[in-house]
């Protein structure tokens, strides 16, 4: 499987890290498989950041094989959503963004890809109309809706698959709203599918 994400894609998030030019396309980049991290896990600080961040995300389950797909016809290759967290080590990507260098590590590493649990379409409800939220520590610390995205999730899905054969499994982050912010040795995150708990770990 592959973890597909789309960066910058909440008005909201772009105001956030001070970026004036929209995107005209979905922003895509990859994680590796290793850098899942799920059925609840602790996720452990890396020693080669001083500032990993969270990014509350919408992550949708791809269920079917898909090449080119339509946008008419994108709601067919998947089949459920749950909350995630795109780790992100601020730090190294502002560094390797200044000396024009790609950033995937920074994005990339073991366990940046947090996956709750996934809830099926038909009782999550309509796919552009989700709230989700994250807490620390018991403090709701971003939360955002999918009507705000800039690209719709169907949208997302047909312009991957332009470029990456889409298969049974694979994952895609959506985006994070505005919120993203530090995480700490014994912070308590806990992230929400409208009042439903999907999301619970630990950082150590």
């Amino acid at each position: 499987m592959k973890i597909i994400a789309v960066g910058w894609n909440y008005l909201d998030h772009n105001k956030e890290m001070n970026r004036t030019l929209l995107p005209k396309e979905p922003v895509i980049f990859l994680k590796p498989e290793t850098a899942l991290l799920k059925d609840h896990k602790p996720f452990f600080l890396p020693d080669f950041s001083n500032r990993i961040e969270y990014e509350t995300e919408i992550v949708v389950h791809i269920c079917r094989l898909g090449k080119n797909i339509a946008p008419r016809f994108a709601h067919r290759y998947y089949d459920a959503v749950t909350v995630g967290i795109d780790f992100t080590a601020r730090d190294l990507q502002s560094r390797l963004r200044s000396e024009g260098a790609p950033w995937e590590i920074s994005k990339g590493f073991d366990s940046s890809a947090v996956v709750g649990d996934f809830v099926s379409l038909d009782q999550a409800g309509e796919i552009q109309n989700l709230t989700f939220s994250l807490q620390i520590n018991g403090e709701t610390v971003q939360q955002g809706n999918t009507a705000d995205m800039i690209f719709p999730v169907d949208e997302i899905i047909a312009y991957v698959s332009r470029f990456y054969t889409l298969k049974i499994g694979d994952l895609i982050y959506t985006g994070t709203p505005k919120g993203v912010g530090p995480v700490a040795i014994d912070d308590h995150l806990q992230g929400f599918l409208g009042d439903r708990k999907v999301l619970d770990f630990r950082v150590k």
